[in-house]
């Protein structure tokens, strides 16, 4: 059950949206997002005031103060509010469910919402059974040259015991991909679907890595 959701019904139909480049949400994974836009200030303060309820959504292509927006965004819940002595607000977004953008309403908040669609993604309402596992092996394996070639880290002995929503699931949502790759991370249909994407995408770096830092041809 994710946030007290139950069934995709339960989910308000229309949500504020909070477009964001290369950032993505996914249920129950946990977002910290400093927010200082007057419009996105404006946007906290009704969330708070209601149901704590605003959609992740990545913009797509175009410029300008209402780009288009990305076919799937994720809910998430305000878990986490503080604000600083010079007026920004400091949240922790906690994910729900996904969402298919039914269409975007024309309002007179300074925010952008749209209606959203659940219903495809009801799934994630359900947290997958903490045993259940994944060639954990081979992903660690690709991991490994990603984030030294980044010179990052991470416990070791953390990801080898995580349960594996938590563990990619988290790293889809952190690792700084290409808006695109994200975004292909964000629909991936199931778990699994997400973790063989993950994968193939830290292989595929790792074997673009090697090329760029093999002998040059003379």
């Amino acid at each position: 059950m994710a946030q007290g959701y139950i069934k995709a019904i339960e989910l308000p139909q229309v949500i504020p949206v909070f477009p964001l480049p290369g950032s993505i949400l996914l249920s129950r994974g946990q977002l910290p997002l400093n927010v200082f836009e007057p419009r996105y200030l404006n946007m906290v303060d009704d969330a708070m005031a209601g149901d704590r309820v605003i959609g992740l959504i990545q913009p797509i292509g175009g410029l300008g103060v209402q780009p288009p927006l990305a076919r799937v965004g994720c809910a998430g819940r305000i878990t986490s509010f503080n604000e600083t002595s010079d007026g920004r607000y400091l949240i922790t977004l906690t994910g729900i469910c996904r969402f298919n953008v039914a269409g975007e309403l024309q309002v007179k908040t300074p925010y952008r919402q749209v209606r959203a669609d659940f219903a495809p993604f009801e799934a994630d309402l359900r947290a997958p059974d903490p045993a259940a596992d994944f060639d954990r092996h081979g992903f660690l394996d690709a991991l490994r040259p990603y984030l030294e070639h980044r010179g990052l880290n991470v416990d070791w002995e953390t990801a080898e015991a995580a349960p594996q929503e938590a563990l990619i699931n988290s790293l889809a949502m952190a690792l700084p991909f290409e808006a695109p790759e994200k975004q292909a991370l964000l629909e991936a249909e199931t778990l699994d679907a997400r973790a063989e994407a993950l994968t193939a995408l830290l292989r595929i770096e790792a074997a673009a890595n090697d090329d760029d830092d093999g002998p040059a041809m003379q």
